[in-house]
């Protein structure tokens, strides 16, 4: 727990997905994915409470089952910062954290490096920390699927793409290349202008929801970890999450 912030955990969680439809409820190791990943989230003891919220009356009734904290959406939901944003409108919260709910897990040291951003922002330049990891292999970096992330020197987002940024035209200059993870922690109030601001040609382009945070004007300041946690997005992901239980 953080001494001078209210900090939250919102696990956003949809029984639809286009790669592997219902993950979330799948066994892994005697509970469900998405079970796992609330306790997970629970045991890192980094936030004051951890929420599940869902679209869907079997998670909910699942989360509910084994004494979790769950939220109904009431609305639909085109992304996870809107799911989230609807849930914590009335909360007293400063801090948000997004945990995937297919990443049981969860990465303690790397969800801790993005609080103390916000720790030590006393002057309250931080709107969103996220995290990027360095990629090394040209497949990597040529991959969509992929979001890239440049930054300026003080490590604070420029732009997002699936393409391969910067393009590396000087070849005599050598660049790293960094690929976003998804997790987020974000201001309360940098949530809930999100929820109200329309979706840009941008965003929609490239199918990434951070760009409507930076084309209007938010802070998202970079963490770099060699630590990524594993997410479930295939059957054989499943497996090997099953076998590293085992």
């Amino acid at each position: 727990m953080f001494k001078n912030f209210r900090a939250i955990a919102m696990i956003p969680a949809r029984y639809e997905a286009s790669r592997f439809p219902g993950k979330l409820m799948q066994d892994l190791a005697g509970k469900t994915v998405i079970v796992r990943t609330y306790e997970a989230a629970k045991s890192t003891q980094l936030f004051d409470e951890v929420y599940v919220v869902t679209d869907s009356e079997l998670i909910f009734s699942e989360i509910e089952k084994e004494g979790g904290k769950v939220i109904m959406s009431q609305k639909e939901h085109y992304c996870g910062s809107d799911r989230i944003a609807e849930a914590v409108r009335d909360m007293e919260v400063d801090i948000v954290v997004n945990v995937q709910g297919d990443e049981p897990f969860i990465n303690e040291k790397a969800l801790s490096l993005l609080l103390k951003e916000f720790e030590n922002d006393a002057d309250g330049l931080i709107d969103l920390a996220s995290l990027k990891v360095k990629l090394t292999e040209e497949d990597d970096i040529q991959n969509p699927n992929n979001v890239k992330v440049i930054t300026d020197l003080k490590n604070f987002a420029l732009y997002f793409s699936r393409s391969p940024i910067p393009f590396h035209r000087a070849k005599e200059i050598e660049v790293d290349y960094f690929k976003h993870v998804g997790i987020y922690a974000f201001r309360k109030k940098a949530l809930t202008d999100f929820y109200n601001l329309p979706m840009s040609p941008l965003e929609a382009a490239e199918k990434i929801e951070c760009i409507r945070y930076l084309e209007n004007g938010k802070t998202i300041k970079m963490v770099e970890t060699s630590e990524v946690s594993i997410g479930i997005d295939t059957p054989e992901d499943l497996e090997k999450a099953r076998q590293k239980f085992n």
